[in-house]
């Protein structure tokens, strides 16, 4: 046993070493599948003899083990029930006990176990962790608090359902008493301990986990015990909020001192409680909107007051939201002093705001541009002035527009030395001209009508977008900004004049300057108006794409580390839309563009480190793909084949998802051609099961084989291939994330082989769905089997079709076809929502009612159902579903929208390139759009063939209504 955890902790231990890492993780990986790994993790995270590192290392991938292999999809334990157990019994214990960092990776793993089995398989949880809270040892509250706060937090975002709501009331059922206990016995000890330094940095570190659970514990509703102390509890606040002690205090500028955390949490609390629970708490507003005002007067502008001043902010913002309370705010004379006090100095520009401009620029663009910066005192000024202005929209544009002539003035007597004036006015009026949300894709919609924000630009913003030289960077940038943020405000003509003037402001020497000009010009390239015509469109330009481009590229690769290149991901964000809008333009500099490309790629394969600069960068070779790729296809599969395989070589698992997307679209973009040397030496690599088991792969590796079996169907079939693929698609449709690609993969193989090569692999195919329909099914399976079905069962021409598929089912089990037919393909065929999907229904139950013997002698009811159905289809619209959500229309292919990257789950599983999404075929393209014609005509020729059978059928088995339909088609 001891050499067996040595050679896991020496793995461990190789997982920090860059050099070794890679294949120390692959050998972990090689080990978890056998029993009791998951406890040697943890025999190795306790044992002090270890290093620290490694044993850090040992929770990080403990985390990373129970996130994958806890339970599967339908909830069943991947592990022996020993090893669940014995889990279950060490964890908590073993958390409370370790350091904050090795705490905080135990912490995810036990909320992984939570989100699974807390509370139905994990009962005793809660009461653990009540029975190890103490009042002697605070240390130990601190670690169960700590669990605690892991489990119970992820209550804070879910929709409130009875399941939730059951959970919540078991949590407070047996941790509400002891947790007011608790929170009682720490304010009294902090009283008691007044002069122990020691004693108080713990007791105050046991009230920041306390405030934290109690905003959990709050979060969806007002808890019974608390409403019922609620005197006690604010009584607390009160006396935390007035708490102050010298011991506590720090020479660190930067650093929060404990108090503050406390007094923060107390102030996010408050904002909930005036936002969901005003009835109850209302009463006990008007002393801590008092104490929270004298309070944000006096903290100073250090940066450890931050957060802070920013809860004080929102919670005042909360307040001014609140129709019983904004009132009191509503006076002149109370606007000015909240502005002068409160609103200006936290929204001036500080010294510390110049130092990261300057020394950690691109932090300074992520918090200012994203929202990051929530806890920023500028963001939290801005909202509430915001508020402000919409309670009271006129008095409030008086009082700041005099601060903002006030400060103005002040820069014009002294530009050079006063800048940061122009600055705060710039703020200011951005802050008061814009109204509602502000946009990602558009910036400002609606604007202040008591302010003319054009004029503002053409005063005070526009000289310092031209101006060569005298400008401070930060005003450059502020110019910049507001150009963004009111871009829709801006006429067609104005960004025609602005336009050059941002592509110039990529040579500037200030690196946020040049990335705020790259940030507004992806998004005007991005802009339209009302009619969705372009602000500045392919036409514009095609005349500065290629200025735009090398500037672009010389920015990001200024320098070659890999963690440098791949740092501003704004500037490759910028480089994506550029593509995309150029669109074929692109192709007289395309062989530039993929070197560039093709460079960086091989630079960040070496250490991937920023998601959104590599999903912008393999978005962008997508672009190039699309638009240039059907010209250059082989110089391309050429170019791009040396980076893609060294990903696939050196298994970069965050990039193969990327690399395979676009290796189907490289073959996409010569459909008909031969298969290169290159593709051919990825065959037996994608058919190996293994590398179907990362869910991230799935989709695009069936894509990508998918594109290889349309390219050379016939070679795959010499090679004895066929089996090997069904073989993926056996595992696939076994799981329920992958069983819609399954049909993905499924409709592929059918369509490129003949029905003979197929024939040994019919009734195991059918075999496999059949089992998954009868023993889990879903919503997705139905649909994507009933799509299936209409697949093969409007091909009759090349040999299926529905007493085809009757054929194959009987195999299988005589006479299943009937309940299968009448209870999931005809009721859910309606559902089908994608057009393309609806006329290969039609296609499928039109060649039923004409050439199918079964349905004409057999299944007499079952032609009329299906001529019902068809009609169904032909004249009622689809029936919408949750599984046809994703059936996207196939006539917005053209318009390309990059996925959101500040989305909770972006990257999470699978992100698709929207610049090579696969574009849906029209298998029946002789049909027509006009399917009521096409029927007419398949029923007319059908009745010509059989001697007038159609006409019988119709009398004998349709209601007059359905024959009437039915014979109007006939006669178009």
């Amino acid at each position: 046993m001891s050499a067996d955890l040595q050679t896991l902790a020496t793995l461990l231990q190789g997982t920090l070493d860059p050099q070794q890492n890679r294949e120390a993780e692959s050998e972990l990986q090689e080990l978890e599948v056998q029993d009791g790994f998951s406890l040697g993790l943890l025999h190795i995270v306790a044992t002090e003899a270890y290093p620290y590192t490694t044993r850090l290392a040992g929770a990080l991938c403990f985390k990373n083990f129970i996130r994958r292999r806890w339970t599967d999809e339908d909830g069943i334990y991947l592990l022996p029930q020993s090893e669940v157990t014995a889990i279950k019994q060490e964890l908590i214990g073993l958390m409370v006990s370790m350091p904050a960092g090795i705490q905080a990776q135990l912490g995810d793993a036990i909320s992984v176990i939570a989100e699974s089995d807390f509370f139905e398989r994990w009962d005793t949880l809660v009461d653990e962790l009540v029975a190890r809270l103490t009042f002697d040892n605070f240390a130990i509250n601190n670690g169960v608090l700590q669990v605690a706060h892991s489990i119970f937090k992820r209550w804070r975002p879910l929709f409130r359902s009875d399941q939730l709501y059951t959970e919540i009331n078991h949590v407070l059922a047996k941790f509400g008493t002891a947790y007011l206990t608790l929170f009682g016995k720490t304010l009294e000890l902090i009283e008691e301990n007044r002069d122990s330094k020691q004693n108080l940095k713990l007791l105050f570190a046991t009230q920041n986990l306390l405030m934290k659970l109690f905003y959990d514990l709050s979060c969806q509703d007002l808890p019974p015990i608390f409403e019922e102390n609620l005197i006690g509890i604010a009584a607390s606040f009160v006396k935390y909020l007035d708490y102050e002690n010298p011991l506590l205090s720090s020479d660190d500028d930067t650093e929060a001192e404990l108090p503050e955390l406390v007094k923060a949490g107390i102030f996010e609390v408050l904002v909930l409680y005036v936002q969901k629970f005003e009835d109850a708490f209302g009463p006990f507003l008007e002393g801590l909107v008092t104490r929270s005002w004298n309070l944000l007067t006096t903290l100073g502008p250090e940066t450890k007051h931050d957060m802070l001043v920013s809860k004080i902010l929102q919670f005042l913002t909360a307040v001014a939201n609140n129709p019983t309370h904004a009132e009191s705010f509503k006076d002149e004379h109370t606007l000015n002093e909240l502005v002068e006090k409160g609103i200006l100095p936290n929204l001036s520009l500080r010294e510390s705001d110049v130092e990261l401009f300057e020394d950690e620029p691109i932090e300074y663009i992520r918090r200012d541009l994203e929202g990051a910066d929530t806890d920023s005192r500028r963001r939290a000024a801005t909202d509430f002035l915001r508020q402000l202005l919409e309670k009271f929209e006129e008095p409030v544009t008086k009082v700041v527009s005099r601060y903002v002539v006030h400060y103005m003035d002040d820069f014009s007597k002294n530009p050079e030395a006063n800048w940061k004036s122009k600055d705060a006015a710039i703020y200011l009026f951005s802050s008061i001209a814009a109204r509602g949300v502000v946009t990602t894709s558009q910036g400002v919609k609606s604007t202040n009508v008591l302010v003319d924000v054009v004029d503002f630009f053409q005063k005070h913003i526009a000289n310092d977008l031209v101006a060569e030289r005298g400008i401070h960077p930060i005003l450059k940038v502020d110019a910049i900004r507001y150009l963004y943020t009111f871009r829709s405000q801006m006429t067609k003509q104005q960004w025609q004049d602005a336009f050059p003037l941002l592509v110039k402001h990529l040579q500037s020497d200030s690196y946020v300057a040049y990335t705020y000009a790259a940030i507004a010009i992806e998004r005007a390239l991005h802009m339209a108006n009302e009619t969705r015509e372009p602000v500045y469109g392919q036409a514009e330009l095609q005349l500065i794409s290629r200025e735009i481009l090398e500037r672009l590229f010389g920015l990001i690769e200024r320098e070659k580390a890999p963690e440098k290149v791949q740092e501003n991901e704004f500037l490759m964000r910028c480089v994506m839309r550029v593509l995309i809008v150029a669109r074929e333009d692109i192709l007289k500099m395309a062989k530039g563009v993929l070197k560039h490309l093709v460079s960086i790629t091989y630079i960040i394969s070496t250490n991937p480190s920023n998601p959104r600069f590599y999903y912008y960068h393999f978005e962008a070779l997508g672009a190039l793909i699309r638009f240039a790729g059907p010209s250059l296809s082989t110089e391309m599969e050429d170019t791009l084949y040396g980076p893609f395989a060294k990903v696939l070589q050196d298994d970069i698992q965050e990039f193969m998802p990327y690399v395979f997307q676009l290796f189907a679209a490289l073959l996409e973009c010569n459909p008909a051609g031969p298969l290169s040397k290159y593709y051919k030496s990825l065959i037996p690599p994608i058919l190996m099961p293994e590398i179907w088991d990362a869910k991230g792969n799935v989709p695009a590796l069936v894509r990508f084989l998918s594109s290889v079996i349309q390219r050379d169907a016939t070679d795959l079939a010499a090679e004895q291939r066929i089996e090997p693929i069904l073989v993926i698609f056996q595992k696939l449709i076994s799981k329920k994330f992958s069983e819609s690609h399954a049909f993905d993969l499924l409709e592929t193989v059918i369509a490129s082989f003949s029905v003979s090569q197929l024939q040994p692999f019919f009734v195991p195919m059918f075999n496999l769905i059949l089992r998954r329909l009868q023993d889990s099914k879903t919503e997705t399976l139905s649909i994507r089997f009933v799509r299936f079905y209409h697949f093969m069962s409007a091909r009759s021409k090349q040999g299926l079709g529905a007493d085809f598929v009757v054929g194959v089912t009987d195999q299988i089990q005589e006479g299943v076809f009937v309940p299968l037919y009448t209870t999931i393909i005809l009721p859910d065929t309606g559902k089908l929502v994608r057009p393309l999907d609806r006329k290969t229904a039609v296609v499928s139950l039109t060649h039923t009612l004409t050439d199918s013997a079964a349905f004409a002698n057999k299944y007499r009811k079952g032609w009329a159902y299906t001529c019902e159905a068809l009609l169904k289809l032909l004249e009622q619209p689809p029936v919408l579903s949750a599984a046809a959500g994703g059936q996207a229309d196939e006539s917005r292919a053209a318009v390309i929208a990059e996925h959101d990257v500040d989305d909770v789950t972006f990257g999470f599983v699978f992100t698709p390139l929207s610049t090579v999404r696969p574009i849906a075929r029209d298998a029946f393209p002789d049909v027509g759009p006009d399917l009521k014609r096409w029927v007419g005509t398949s029923f007319r020729e059908a009745e010509a063939r059989s001697g007038g059978q159609m006409s019988a059928f119709m009398q004998e088995r349709l209601s007059a209504e359905a024959r009437a339909l039915l014979a109007s088609y006939m006669q178009n």
